[in-house]
């Protein structure tokens, strides 16, 4: 049995996958770039990551946050190459060159191309009617770019990691960390970013922007989860009961969905049971609860959150032919 090596990240050459692929790193590099250029730097907030120490060195040496943040992902992304993989090395190479291109274009032409003076090209948040920033309660201005500025962050990462892609930093640096250290790779991301916030606090000698930069952290994680995987507007239905079947025709007949059943055996007295999983909209949540509840008001349900069902009657599973063709010649041939 020859077995070959399918990878995931190619995709053929002007192909729709492959347009999709690098307009979404085209698209995230530009809001990733607009989040941490228009909402961070100018209120000196450290969102942690390689934008971070960047935003620090920023305000303290006025070295351009693009450049800077160049400066520290060459290095690390020809160290950790090998830990990403070549392709996906190669779209990371690409995405934090764009990002820092964005970075520290938009002040630029700003500047030169629209007549800006310097102030409003760093901080275009200034030309909103009354400013994000009020004279009267400046902090107020600091807490609502913490929460718009993770927004925008988190969607513009989202797109980056749809496309097979990250925008390198911290990212690389806890990859090798882990390999290193052999830790959870999750929780040397989160050490990582904390030790910038802390060099945030230091630089900024405010108890508070440490608090802002949690907030943008926070929310970046969630945004950054809702894009990748969609708003989870679906419930998983587990339900065990005596009445199986009763159940089992309402969700066909009347809710008009599928599902499977699993025979299951009690942990307590090891009794055998059937068990029915079924998805439903969130509007067919309280229906089916109320069905089973009539039906057989002891039945034991647990309703879960699904983040995203790809399949036969919900989302399509798109799959690039080139791959499709290679994962069918990998599968071992019956003889």
């Amino acid at each position: 049995m020859n077995v070959t090596k399918v990878s995931y990240y190619k995709e053929k050459i002007f192909s729709a996958r492959w347009f999709q692929t690098w307009g979404c790193l085209l698209l995230g590099s530009m809001v990733i770039a607009t989040g941490y250029t228009f909402f961070m730097t100018p209120y000196q907030i450290v969102p942690g990551g390689i934008y971070g120490i960047s935003t620090i060195l920023n305000w303290k040496l006025g070295f351009p946050i693009g450049m800077a943040a160049l400066c520290f992902n060459l290095p690390l992304s020809l160290i950790g190459f090998k830990i990403l993989g070549r392709d996906f090395g190669f779209r990371t190479f690409i995405c934090f060159w764009l990002v820092a291109l964005f970075a520290d274009g938009y002040p630029w032409a700003l500047e030169h191309w629209f007549g800006y003076p310097p102030e409003i090209a760093h901080d275009p948040l200034q030309l909103v009617k009354g400013g994000i920033t009020n004279p009267d309660s400046p902090k107020e201005g600091v807490l609502l770019a913490s929460i718009f500025g993770g927004v925008v962050i988190g969607i513009g990462a989202g797109f980056i990691f749809k496309s097979r892609s990250s925008s390198a930093g911290t990212d690389v640096l806890a990859a090798i960390l882990h390999k290193l250290t052999r830790k959870p790779l999750g929780a040397m991301q989160m050490t990582v970013d904390l030790i910038i916030v802390v060099l945030g606090f230091v630089a900024f000698p405010d108890w508070k922007t440490p608090f802002y930069s949690l907030i943008t952290i926070f929310i970046m994680g969630k945004v950054i989860d809702i894009v990748i995987g969609g708003y989870a507007s679906d419930k998983t239905f587990f339900i065990i009961s005596d009445k199986t079947e009763e159940i089992r025709h309402f969700i066909l007949s009347e809710l008009h969905r599928g599902g499977s059943i699993v025979p299951v055996n009690g942990m307590w007295n090891r009794t055998e049971k059937e068990m029915i999983m079924t998805v439903v909209h969130r509007k067919e949540v309280t229906i089916l609860q109320r069905a089973i509840q009539h039906i057989d008001p002891k039945a034991f349900t647990m309703i879960l959150n699904a983040q995203e069902i790809m399949g036969q009657g919900f989302k399509r599973m798109d799959w690039d032919d080139v791959n499709e063709k290679k994962a069918n010649k990998s599968l071992p041939e019956n003889k």
